[in-house]
């Protein structure tokens, strides 16, 4: 770990990969201290913002918290997204990994998502899972043009595009489920932590 001054009110801290930053993270926001006012996670970074106490404070706090498994901590109920399993790149994705068209939407709504972290923009929540099958690359061309609702993967991550935009994922499906709404509270429906499944329309 490392950790790096970000002004004289955040801390960055720097890890090996997700799976040690996610641990992290959930440590930090069962756990969290008093002065700390937020917690803003990356791939490989922890944002922690704070006020009122000097950054060494915070820095110790950082260090001597214990990474926390997934089973150890306790998630709400997780949010349901629908999902019409028609994307362009479907049979695509089917190929690559082997599965089947049936193998890809059984393995992508057989599972349980967290967000590790958001990014990109406004409600794009980096969803990650257990099953390694579903693991692809991005596209070699991306496109100009996403709509709002594509579902796709790449990498390690699935995640569901809020609105339309260039994209290189991998698109699998559609949804009409808002994932930014700024009318809403909070507007993301993807927040950091938070558990996701999808169900086949």
């Amino acid at each position: 770990m490392r950790i790096l001054d970000v002004g004289d009110r955040a801390l960055l801290a720097e890890y090996d990969g997700l799976d040690s930053t996610l641990a992290h993270y959930r440590a930090m926001a069962a756990h969290p201290h008093p002065a700390v006012t937020d917690l803003v996670p990356a791939a490989r970074t922890i944002l922690v913002r704070f006020d009122g106490v000097r950054p060494d404070v915070v820095a110790g706090w950082i260090r001597t918290t214990t990474p926390s498994a997934a089973d150890e901590t306790v998630t709400a109920d997780p949010v349901e997204i629908t999902v019409h399993y028609d994307g362009p790149d479907l049979a695509e994705v089917a190929a690559l990994t082997g599965l089947g068209v049936d193998g890809v939407i059984a393995a992508h709504t057989g599972q349980v998502w967290t967000v590790a972290f958001a990014g990109f923009s406004p409600g794009f929540g980096y969803l990650v899972a257990g099953d390694t099958r579903l693991h692809v690359p991005r596209r070699s061309s991306p496109r100009t043009v996403v709509p709002a609702g594509a579902v796709g993967l790449a990498g390690e991550f699935s995640g569901v595009y809020p609105r339309s935009s260039p994209g290189g994922w991998q698109l699998i499906g559609t949804t009409t489920e808002r994932m930014w709404d700024v009318d809403r509270d909070p507007p993301a429906l993807l927040r950091p932590g938070a558990a996701v499944t999808f169900v086949a329309a």
